[in-house]
């Protein structure tokens, strides 16, 4: 992996795999981490011969225990990061897939981080939990939003107001997460969902996911359903649009170029 201060980077074809490093501190992040996270997926959403990201944690114990409140209550410099905490709960703009691969706790905005991204892929020892009000904070980095809109209002309050840990099978019970499995084959579960979007094309999974997300914001049904997604427009144009539909009348498996 190439890395940095605190985090670790390495790319396997078309898709790119981010490492919170920082397991001394069960990865717990602070600005400066944040910063970098923020950098890397900037990096992510420019490339286009990058398609798919999977973020995880250094170490088996931990995806992110969430702010690092330590650095934060020595008075460690704090100062906002555009992009959000891990560099994706403020970014409302990445049309790519970003698949969380949690490997322990996820506590507070680490979870917040893992509900940022699409798809959640936990392994059997992993716990989540927005524990802020418990050390007189509250989940600000989207999770007193995404939280409700993903479960729905009663299951995310019984989260929320309590603080409690919610382990894996109960989190994919829920629907928050969309496997459980044991921590050995966590990785390879999560890039095989990867590989899995990869078999589509890269532009056909950005219009969904940005008319997913765009139609979301949008209460009528019909207006969400004729609004023009610009990345519809960009796929509608691109050469996948036609190299699909002649790969599948040809009975060959399609070469995507992503545009």
């Amino acid at each position: 992996m190439a890395g940095s201060d605190f985090v670790n980077t390495r790319t396997e074809g078309n898709l790119l795999i981010v490492e919170m490093n920082r397991p001394e501190k069960m990865n717990a992040l602070h600005p400066p981490a944040n910063k970098q996270l923020g950098e890397v997926f900037d990096e992510f959403a420019a490339n286009k011969d990058l398609w798919v990201a999977i973020i995880t944690g250094a170490g088996d114990r931990a995806f992110s225990a969430g702010n690092d409140l330590r650095y934060q209550a020595e008075g460690g410099e704090m100062f906002p990061v555009p992009s959000g905490f891990g560099g994706l709960t403020n970014r409302y703009d990445l049309n790519k897939p970003v698949i969380a691969a949690v490997n322990g706790v996820a506590m507070g905005g680490g979870f917040e981080i893992a509900l940022a991204c699409d798809l959640i892929i936990a392994s059997e020892n992993a716990r989540f939990a927005l524990p802020e009000p418990r050390v007189g904070l509250a989940a600000l980095a989207g999770g007193l939003h995404r939280l409700p809109r993903q479960i729905g209002l009663k299951q995310a309050m019984g989260m929320i107001l309590t603080g409690r840990h919610v382990p894996a099978e109960e989190g994919q019970a829920l629907g928050f997460v969309n496997e459980v499995v044991p921590q050995a084959d966590l990785m390879d579960t999560a890039k095989r969902w990867a590989g899995l979007i990869m078999e589509c094309s890269p532009m056909s999974i950005r219009a969904s996911k940005q008319a997913v997300m765009g139609g979301l914001d949008v209460a009528n049904f019909e207006e969400a359903f004729k609004t023009r997604f610009p990345a519809i427009v960009d796929m509608l144009k691109s050469d996948d649009f036609v190299e699909g539909p002649r790969a599948f009348a040809e009975k060959r498996k399609p070469n995507w170029k992503g545009e």
